[in-house]
């Protein structure tokens, strides 16, 4: 399963390469859902159109879209171009609505779960759509029900388990709704306080490295939204950046180029990392909370998506 790895690996970069950067996640765009009471499903220009017109026929669309591909046939795994899968998986993932994900994505690894090679593939293109993080269609949400799936099935061995067991378990933290990890930081002059104490009806908690080009450009974009430095101003939204990591020297050198009005700290003693509490695969990675400290975005790169839902939450308050 190596040469699939690498070559959805590929992909990947090939598809970063061809949107000008990493993209926002599936679970910040969701660009393709039908709505009720509409008449047309809609999806962006870049990932092309879809002819739906009624629900019945979104609902036939997404349980008839992998009738065409034979599970039943081991050698499918290498009849048909890996490439091809991914990219069907892809959009399979775009098109789906969040309702019907799990049961959705259930059904499709129990039709994959014909044969240990065809598991295999199945697991392998899973992984780098939903959990690589890179992918810009990263969705732990969907990325669940496909693991406890396949750690169901008896065609995988307690050593075949052991890599999406620890999946799994990491993707279930401080899933969206939930309240997130609380955790205690520590700021330059030594004080140290815990998220959870955070005072303020929404905290935007970005783990950063001094210095990432990453980083850099979604600082510059937080400090460049008119809706994010009102709402600091105001004392609605508390910005909290935390280093996870140990350079603590590079840290303090890079303080001066951080915001003033932000919550500057770190993780003493790498607890986060080395208790797990956070997903850190990726840096860096935003989570919106609310006044309860509830997931409102997971593991996010998108500044507008961070906009976008605080303008919902409050239209809807």
């Amino acid at each position: 399963m190596r040469v699939l790895y690498i070559i959805a690996t590929l992909f990947i970069a090939v598809m970063l390469s061809q949107c000008g950067g990493v993209k926002p996640k599936a679970q910040e765009t969701q660009a393709v859902a039908y709505e009720p009471g509409t008449r047309t499903m809609k999806r962006s220009v870049e990932a092309g159109v879809y002819s739906v017109r009624t629900q019945a026929e979104y609902e036939a669309m997404v349980e008839h879209y992998w009738d065409d591909f034979d599970f039943a046939a081991d050698s499918a795994v290498v009849a048909y171009d890996t490439v091809d899968i991914v990219y069907a998986f892809s959009d399979y993932v775009a098109v789906i609505h969040p309702q019907r994900a799990d049961s959705l994505l259930r059904a499709l690894v129990a039709r994959a779960s014909v044969s240990r090679p065809m598991l295999d593939f199945f697991a392998t293109v899973a992984e780098m759509v939903l959990h690589d993080p890179n992918s810009p269609y990263r969705n732990d949400e969907y990325y669940i029900p496909v693991l406890e799936e396949m750690l169901k099935s008896p065609l995988w061995d307690e050593y075949d388990r052991i890599a999406p067991a620890y999946d799994l378990e990491v993707a279930r933290k401080n899933r969206i709704g939930r309240v997130a990890s609380d955790f205690v930081f520590t700021l330059r002059d030594g004080e140290q306080r815990r998220l959870h104490d955070i005072n303020s009806p929404y905290t935007l908690l970005m783990f950063t490295n001094p210095g990432c080009p990453m980083c850099c450009q979604i600082i510059d974009e937080i400090c460049a939204s008119p809706l994010l430095n009102e709402m600091v101003e105001m004392g609605s939204l508390t910005v909290l950046s935390l280093y996870p990591d140990e350079d603590l020297a590079a840290w303090r050198d890079y303080l001066p180029q951080m915001p003033k009005m932000w919550v500057n700290g770190y993780d003493e003693g790498m607890v986060i990392s080395n208790e797990r509490l956070y997903s850190l695969r990726a840096i860096p990675s935003l989570y919106l909370l609310d006044a309860q400290k509830r997931v409102l975005v997971k593991d996010g790169t998108s500044v507008v998506h961070i906009e976008n839902v605080l303008s919902l939450v409050e239209s809807e308050r």
